[in-house]
């Protein structure tokens, strides 16, 4: 993957709520690095360094190396806890990974060939039903995102997870799960504005030529 991010951080030794507030106040960011089979380290971040990531979609599925006081943990991030009503980010979950271990990551989905699909051409509505996947793998084949054609899709056509391809070592989560799980992912549908108006339009062209026979025949 040609994007990567590294983070430093430091031991984060004085917790609870009171010490958590002095370090947002100077404006550092409370998180913890937990899993494979080790102790959970509680961690402090840099604000701004860890907002300016995460404007960058390929930071939520990505391996991250985190360098803490000199020692680099690979992790991925597993969760972030905004404030409700700013823009300040109040808590992270880092989740260590094993490359010898599967892991399971969100991953965004990028939608090709709309504007050459046959629906849309014919003036149909593309509509995404679901902007990312859940996918299982080692950490060696996580990729940044899924990629999912839709160039051949008519009006009334839709993908869903099982008609994904992905590349070799990728597993859907939701498709182990059995039937049931396998839902829309993308679909070109009518465009419901352009029916009407046509319909008003036929309506129109009705009544005028009922008039016109009307007048003829008197």
């Amino acid at each position: 993957m040609s994007t990567s991010f590294e983070l430093a951080a430091s031991i984060r030794k004085d917790l609870g709520k009171g010490a958590t507030r002095r370090l947002r106040k100077q404006e550092m960011v409370p998180a913890v690095i937990y899993g494979a089979g080790k102790d959970p380290v509680s961690i402090t971040l840099g604000h701004n360094q860890l907002m300016h990531s995460t404007e960058n979609e390929a930071f939520f599925s990505h391996i991250l190396s985190i360098d803490v006081d000199g020692k680099k943990e690979k992790v991925i991030i597993k969760a972030l806890q905004r404030h409700p009503a700013k823009s300040v980010l109040m808590h992270a979950d880092f989740l260590r990974i094993s490359m010898k271990e599967k892991l399971k990551v969100h991953v965004p989905i990028h939608f090709v060939g709309e504007d050459v699909a046959p629906g849309s051409k014919a003036g149909g509505v593309v509509t995404h039903d679901l902007v990312d996947i859940e996918v299982s793998c080692l950490p060696k084949d996580l990729p940044e995102f899924v990629e999912v054609d839709i160039s051949a899709l008519e009006i009334g056509e839709s993908l869903h997870l099982s008609d994904i391809k992905l590349a070799k070592g990728l597993e859907i989560v939701a498709l182990t799960h059995g039937d049931g799980h396998d839902p829309q992912v993308v679909a070109i549908q009518a465009n419901r504005a352009v029916e009407e108006e046509l319909e008003v339009d036929a309506s129109e062209g009705a009544e005028g030529a009922e008039e016109s026979e009307e007048e003829s025949g008197e």
